[in-house]
C-alpha cells in the first residue's frame, strides 16, 4: 500500500557535520526538514547556506536556533512544529515525523585525573555532557510520542561512536555519554515496540569522520592518522556516508531493524587497532 503521508525529518544538530549532510540528503528525497541547532554570530551564515540547500532541493527548512537540551525550549519547538503540522492538515495532507536524528555533539573533552581541578572533569561538566549527548534523546522521544508526532514507520537514530567502548585520553566524559546513549536506544526500541507505535530506534556508529566535533578533540590528528592506516577502504568515513545510510535505512521494508548499533565505517570497527 502506498504511503502518501507528508514525511518530515527532525534533525537535532542540523547545521553541521552529519546532521547537515542528512538534512540535505533527506530533503532531496522529498522529506521536509525540521532542524534544531545552536549557532551564534558568524556561524549563522552557514546555517543560511544549509537552509538554502534544503530549499533548493524543493523542500522546506523549518530551523530553530536553541539549546536542544532545554526542556522549555524543546516544548516551544514542538509547539512550532505542531502549528506547521496543523497547517498541512488544513490543506488536506497528513504529516508525521518519519525520521528523528539525534546528532548533538556538545560535551566536555577533558581527562578525569588532573593536577589542576579546573582542567579535569567535575560534576557540572559530567552532568551537562550526559544531559546533552544522551539523556536529551529520551526527552525528545517522550514528547514526540505523547504529542502524536510519530507514526507507523517512524525511525529514530542516535549517533554513537566506538568511543563508547574504547579509550581516548580526553574523551572519557563523552565516552560515558555515548555508552548511555546506546543504552537509551535499546530501552526505547523495546518500549516503542511493546506500545505498538510502529516506530523503531537504532544507533548509527560512524567511523572517524572529519567534523567540527572531531576537530575539537585534542587527539583528533592522531585519530585521523590511525584511521587512515586502519580503515580497510583507505579513507575516512564522511558525513555523506552517514546521510546515505540513514536515507536507505529509512525506506520501506526496514521495520524489523530495531535496537541495533549499525556501523557506517567501511569496516573500520571490525578491523581493530
Amino acid at each position: 500500500m502506498t504511503d502518501d503521508r507528508e514525511r518530515w525529518a527532525l534533525i537535532l544538530g542540523a547545521s553541521s557535520g552529519m546532521g547537515e549532510a542528512t538534512s540535505i540528503t533527506l530533503a532531496k528525497a522529498g522529506y521536509k526538514i525540521a532542524g534544531i541547532h545552536l549557532d551564534f554570530r558568524a556561524a549563522l551564515a552557514h546555517v543560511d547556506e544549509v537552509k538554502g540547500a534544503i530549499e533548493a532541493a524543493g523542500s522546506e527548512a523549518l530551523f530553530i536556533n536553541m539549546n536542544a537540551a532545554d526542556d522549555e525550549k524543546r516544548a516551544a519547538a514542538l509547539v512550532t512544529l505542531r502549528e506547521r503540522f496543523d497547517r498541512s492538515r488544513a490543506e488536506g495532507r497528513e504529516p508525521y515525523v518519519r525520521v528523528v536524528m539525534h546528532s548533538l555533539a556538545f560535551g566536555s573533552l577533558v581527562p578525569f585525573l588532573t593536577d589542576d581541578p579546573k582542567g579535569g572533569v567535575d560534576r557540572k561538566k559530567m552532568e551537562m555532557t550526559q544531559d546533552v549527548m544522551a539523556n536529551s534523546l529520551v526527552y525528545w522521544v517522550q514528547d514526540l510520542w505523547r504529542g502524536g508526532f510519530l507514526g507507523q514507520g517512524s525511525k529514530i537514530y542516535a549517533m554513537t561512536s566506538e568511543g563508547s567502548t574504547r579509550v581516548v585520553p580526553s574523551y572519557g566524559v563523552v565516552s560515558s555519554a555515548k555508552a548511555a546513549l546506546e543504552s537509551h536506544i535499546r530501552q526505547l526500541a523495546m518500549e516503542l515496540a511493546r506500545n505498538n507505535t510502529g516506530a523503531t530506534a537504532n544507533c548509527i556508529r560512524a567511523g572517524v569522520t572529519v567534523t567540527p566535533a572531531l576537530l575539537k578533540i585534542p587527539e583528533s590528528q592522531t585519530m585521523i592518522d590511525i584511521t587512515m592506516k586502519r580503515n580497510p577502504t583507505g579513507r575516512m568515513t564522511t558525513p555523506q556516508d552517514v546521510a546515505n545510510a540513514i536515507l536507505a535505512l529509512s525506506g520501506d521494508g526496514t521495520e524489523f531493524i530495531n535496537g541495533d548499533i549499525i556501523s557506517v565505517d567501511g569496516g573500520e570497527y571490525i578491523t581493530g587497532s
